[in-house]
């Protein structure tokens, strides 16, 4: 999961992921993580504290989890890397190596239709931007993971 400063979005969106692989019987078999493509001035940092607030009221543990900057071994590392928005997707692209390339991906790409394509980031807004961003990401996490409940069990179909 990646986003710019990987305080807000990403960490959230590593959290929902982990707790829906959790529920789901598939926390064995994946390896979630989150970066910023901008993180050199956020590293170490916790995830920001009203993002950690908003998450614990939906059952989301963010605790632990500190800003990292996406690291050139995250592109061999990972299957899938998803980005919250455009701009760190071109982040993404302008350093992926281009056998790589096809593991980047927008996280809302597994969101139903008719659901925004981003996650705006809502660390300049108010609660409110911060539940949206709940959202969002609690849609595109469930469609991710009902993806790869179909691939362990054979059924998968469409795009990956």
């Amino acid at each position: 999961m990646v986003c710019m400063g990987n305080i807000c979005r990403s960490p959230t969106a590593e959290a929902v992921l982990r707790h829906h692989a959790d529920m789901s019987g598939l926390s064995g078999r994946l390896v979630v993580d989150s970066a910023g493509t901008h993180a050199h001035q956020t590293a170490n940092m916790p995830a920001d504290p009203r993002s950690v607030a908003h998450a614990a009221r939906r059952g989301y543990d963010l605790a632990g989890l500190q800003a990292r900057r996406v690291r050139a071994s995250d592109f061999e590392r990972f299957d899938l890397i998803l980005a919250m928005d455009e701009d760190n997707l071109d982040s993404l692209l302008s350093v992926c190596p281009p056998e790589h390339a096809g593991r980047l991906r927008l996280l809302m790409s597994y969101a139903p239709e008719g659901v925004p394509r981003v996650v705006p980031d809502p660390y300049y807004g108010s609660a409110a931007n911060f539940e949206w961003a709940l959202d969002l990401i609690e849609a595109a996490c469930e469609g991710l993971i009902r993806r790869f409940a179909m691939r362990e069990t054979g059924t998968e179909g469409g795009r990956g």
